[in-house]
């Protein structure tokens, strides 16, 4: 059993992320202690911490992290299900990628546009995110 800031620090969070964790039910709720009522996590939540931080990393959202968390759970879950569910999410990061890449050309064009000589009031950068979608 480890207290809950030999916890965060081994698994390189703050104490706030494991409440927060806690309170997502990612993690469970630890007993505690009887001489200080501090919260005694047991040995297996260091790497489960570890393993939604680097889920996060990979795009996972909390509700996506707790699905996964469900099915390592599950006798009845097959490495299909998890395949699947990564699929989407990288179908999602596709689809973000395809959505920054027009954000920047629009901006490249913006940009090319603007000398940066005239007043703010004449910026053609401003101007366009005045403009309605009709003008557009």
């Amino acid at each position: 059993m480890y207290p809950r800031v030999n916890v965060a620090q081994r698994a390189s969070v703050g104490i706030e992320t494991l409440r927060y964790y806690e309170k997502q039910g990612l993690i469970p709720r630890p007993p505690r202690g009887t001489s200080n009522n501090y919260r005694l996590y047991p040995p297996e939540t260091v790497p489960r911490v570890r393993f939604v931080k680097r889920a996060q990393e990979l795009g996972f959202s909390l509700k996506e992290i707790k699905e996964l968390l469900a099915l390592r759970a599950s006798p009845k879950a097959r490495c299909a299900d998890v395949r699947e569910r990564s699929k989407t999410k990288i179908s999602e990061i596709d689809e973000k990628i395809r959505s920054l890449r027009a954000m920047r050309k629009a901006l490249l064009s913006l940009v090319a546009e603007c000398r940066g000589k005239e007043p703010v009031r004449a910026c053609p950068i401003l101007d366009s995110l005045d403009a309605s979608e009709e003008e557009l």
